[in-house]
């Protein structure tokens, strides 16, 4: 198995956890978190989806979905594209308010065929391109990668986690 592949095979491991995540969810249960100072499912996996879309927008040098595919409308969101969700506050997880488990999941669906594009593409030697030189050492693209994956792995769980906390 080749390098490429091992990223295929996570990446497409994404949109089944992301759809069991919120499938079925009304708005008030996406909206819903456990705590005053916890993460919705709806803002979990809409910050995950960020996530991929600016760091897959970046090494490709093009414009985030969130800005020229019209989502941030469809979330009444600003479309700044710095706006990923790191360093939210409470008030800022409860901004955002998915109208339901289909805007979220094609979004998700959106970035995640950019991403496979670029997956689809992929060279070892593409893997070693420094991405981001504002780290020591410098970010590859493969490194990238991967921690765009164990982000979202991550959060993918953590909104599964939440779905099961649902009161009743």
């Amino acid at each position: 198995m080749h390098e490429r592949d091992v990223l295929i095979e996570g990446f497409e491991r994404l949109p089944d956890l992301v759809r069991s995540a919120v499938d079925g969810l009304a708005p008030e249960m996406l909206r819903w978190a456990p705590g005053a100072d916890a993460n919705s499912i709806g803002w979990i996996v809409w910050h995950l989806t960020r996530i991929q879309d600016d760091h897959i927008a970046e090494v490709l040098g093009q414009d985030q979905e969130w800005s020229a595919g019209g989502w941030a409308a469809r979330f009444g969101l600003p479309a700044d594209t710095m706006d990923t969700g790191y360093g939210h506050v409470a008030a800022d997880v409860a901004r955002v308010q998915p109208s339901g488990p289909d805007v979220l999941v094609a979004y998700y669906d959106a970035v995640a065929h950019r991403t496979r594009r670029l997956l689809d593409t992929l060279t070892a030697d593409a893997l070693d391109r420094i991405v981001d030189e504002r780290w020591d050492p410098p970010v590859t693209l493969g490194v990238r990668l991967v921690s765009v994956l164990s982000d979202d792995l991550q959060h993918v769980g953590q909104a599964a986690y939440v779905r099961g906390l649902l009161p009743g």
